[in-house]
């Protein structure tokens, strides 16, 4: 039996029973039997990995089937071990657990990321079955880093980027902040191996330095609490290494000015001397007006909770103080792995909040297209800053930094999300657009039979909007297609003097059948997304003599400007109502409208024909089109407010503009604009032109510049 085994069960028996301790010797045993010659890569035996992840998870006083998972963790993976001989041997908890850390078989031919993101959403998956998957997981992960030195440097850094990217997040959301911080510091060590020595180096000197400085204001501290009646314990705070880097890179600032800071923790007793503390701090040194943060009324998302206060301390060294009680400092440190190492008593919020975070992971993953899309939308709801705002009654929502109206209004309900058509910030209506701050309070207008915006995608920072607007615009476009598929075939059939519904039954069936399609719809969904000619299903669906002795009579399809996201208009000729016009169907987007001059489509229609199809305007066409402008005119002052003028004053509006000079005497505007159809941008264009100074007015786009209408 290990040494190191002993010294663990020594440390088991002050908090598990000694039936507990049997039964991870026991795991210990079996794992140790399981792995048999197998060695790590530093040369120990393999066993010594699953033996300091357990020694890990001890110290945070978890439960003996933890412990056992500890130990059993890798038998799946590496020795052929199945979960239900786990489950037959020691528990189906047991085998739970070492299945949901247990990476997943590789099939077929996905990528190495496909692979990686597939692994993790297993994970995740089951950390929502229960929480201890992950604490187990992060205990291995820490373990693993503290011994990646062996390994080559390529791979080195690529588990430090993963662990940065994804583990030091998780315990950061979870609110393990003292395996984050470490984690955080052997990335730093992996990724940067000659910057971090260095700051290592420079911050034990700074320590050294600040040494009575410290001392000074700890004594201060801790005497006017004394006098206060306040029984308190003032601990220094250190910076860990990656933030102080991660500071200087991104504030700009230099290693002396970020270790000017004097951090102090003051543990006390209850909440209620949390904020007496406070009172008396702020009597002591003059606090900085702007940097008071109660994050005991509204806890962060991962649970912690604390009292922060900038300080002005002698001589302008600024002082940073977190109050806070023995509870908070528990949940500050272990998180959720504080239910386990202090389970009387305890403040259970880290836990609830934990927990409500994974039932959102929960609908991520019922949304999410693949893995991929999964860990990218986990990864963004790993925001470390957040803002709080309110509702108009009261209610406290906790989200990103940077989140907008909509990311509120999703964080509502999905429902109030999808129909959000405006909001007001503080009474005032605001811009979807708008970066919320803490402390105001957004109220979301509402309106039955709205739709998101697919440009809300551009500005949305929270998982569940950005889920959400993209299932809701691909259900959109799924029902559009269908409808446009229906459109494009009736078109080709009518051409034969036939219509879709026309058709045979039976043979629909059979063609359905030998295209791989379960149903119409899908069909129909296939042609309108521009993956399937229209012109070949209809032929296939056609009778032989009907192919044979029946010459096409092309039909145009009318464009109507409304059919959504199944239609778009290329930005190489950008087409308006008055243009003759070609679409062409491609593939994932459907049919892409152009003028029939453009270069582009000209090509389609050499090479691909039955991609290409007539088209032609509807009557009365109600939305605006997107036109490019080029105006050449004199080089003088207050031109291009009159250009801007003579635009506005046509009814149109101007999406971009720019000027530049051709030499003392000439400048050329080319502007891009929004206009009703070709007869609205002929009315621009003759305005412009009657302006002095200005010397040719062109559309542009087909590929060269077109000088007329």
């Amino acid at each position: 039996m290990s040494a190191g085994l002993e010294v663990l069960c020594q440390h088991l028996s002050s908090y598990l029973a000694p039936a507990q301790i049997a039964l991870v010797r026991d795991a210990y045993t079996f794992a140790e039997r399981a792995h048999g010659q197998q060695m790590r890569r530093d040369g120990t035996p393999y066993i010594t990995h699953p033996l300091a992840v357990a020694e890990i998870l001890s110290a945070m006083h978890m439960d003996h089937q933890s412990l056992m998972a500890a130990m059993l963790h890798d038998v799946i993976e590496d020795t052929g071990v199945s979960k239900a001989e786990l489950a037959q041997l020691f528990s189906a908890e047991v085998a739970e657990l070492v299945d949901g850390v247990t990476k997943l078989e590789k099939v077929g031919h996905i990528s190495k990321a496909e692979a990686q993101a597939e692994n993790l959403r297993k994970m995740m998956l089951a950390m929502t079955k229960d929480i201890r998957v992950i604490i187990v997981k992060l205990a291995d992960r820490l373990h693993n880093m503290r011994t990646l030195d062996v390994l080559k440097p390529e791979k080195r850094k690529r588990i430090a980027q993963e662990t940065l990217d994804i583990y030091a997040p998780l315990a950061n959301r979870l609110g393990m902040n003292e395996v984050r911080v470490e984690l955080e510091d052997l990335c730093f060590f992996a990724l940067f191996p000659m910057r971090a020595p260095l700051i290592q180096k420079a911050v034990k000197v700074a320590h050294g330095n600040r040494k009575e400085g410290v001392t000074n204001i700890r004594q201060a501290l801790e005497k006017r609490l004394q006098d206060s009646g306040i029984k308190a314990k003032v601990i220094g705070r250190e910076k860990h290494l990656l933030s102080i880097y991660q500071k200087m890179k991104d504030k700009q600032k230099s290693f002396d000015e970020i270790m000017d800071v004097y951090g102090f923790r003051v543990i006390v007793d209850s909440v209620d001397t949390c904020y007496r503390t406070l009172g008396v701090v702020h009597n002591l040194y003059k606090p900085i007006p702007g940097k008071f943060k109660d994050y005991i009324a509204i806890p962060k998302a991962n649970g912690y909770q604390s009292l922060h206060s900038l300080l002005k301390g002698q001589r302008g060294v600024p002082i940073e103080v977190q109050i806070r009680t023995e509870a908070m400092e528990a949940m500050a440190n272990n998180g959720i792995a504080a239910h386990w190492l202090y389970k009387d008593g305890f403040n259970h919020t880290s836990q609830a909040r934990a927990r409500e975070w994974m039932s959102s992971l929960l609908e991520l993953q019922k949304n999410a297209g693949n893995s991929l899309d999964f860990i990218e939308n986990v990864k963004i709801d790993l925001f470390p800053d957040e803002v709080y705002v309110f509702t108009p009654k009261g209610r406290i929502f906790t989200l990103p930094k940077g989140a907008t109206p909509v990311d509120f209004a999703y964080a509502i309900h999905s429902d109030v999300g999808n129909s959000c058509i405006a909001a007001k910030v503080d009474s005032r209506l605001a811009a979807l657009s708008l970066p919320l701050n803490t402390g105001q309070t957004v109220e979301i207008v509402t309106a039955p039979g709205a739709s998101p915006n697919p440009h809300w995608l551009n500005f949305v920072i929270t998982s569940k909007a950005r889920t959400n607007i993209r299932n809701f615009l691909k259900e959109q476009q799924l029902s559009e297609s269908v409808e446009l598929g229906r459109r494009l075939l009736d078109k080709s059939l009518s051409a034969y003097g036939t219509r879709l519904h026309d058709i045979d039954a039976m043979v629909l069936q059979y063609a359905l059948a030998e295209l791989n399609f379960d149903s119409l719809d899908e069909l129909l969904a296939d042609i309108g997304l521009g993956n399937r000619a229209p012109q070949l299903v209809a032929r296939r669906l056609l009778p032989e003599d009907i192919k044979e002795h029946s010459r096409p009579n092309a039909r145009h399809l009318a464009i109507t400007g409304t059919e959504g996201l199944v239609v778009s208009y290329a930005r190489c000729c950008r087409p308006l109502p008055g243009d003759s016009i070609i679409g062409h169907l491609s593939a994932g987007r459907g049919v892409v409208i152009h003028r029939d001059a453009c270069r582009n489509v000209v090509m389609e229609l050499r090479d691909t024909p039955d991609k290409c199809m007539p088209l032609q305007w509807a009557k009365d066409i109600n939305r605006e089109f997107q036109s490019e402008l080029r105006i050449e005119l004199a080089n003088q002052r207050g031109m291009l407010a009159e250009v801007a003028q003579s635009v506005a004053a046509s009814d149109a509006n101007i999406e971009s503009i720019n000027m530049q000079e051709k030499g003392a005497q000439h400048a050329v505007i080319s502007m891009n604009l929004t206009v009703k159809n070709r007869i609205h941008l002929a009315q621009i264009i003759k305005r412009i032109r009657i302006l002095s100074g200005v010397e040719k007015v062109t559309r542009t786009g087909l590929g060269r510049t077109v000088k007329s209408l």
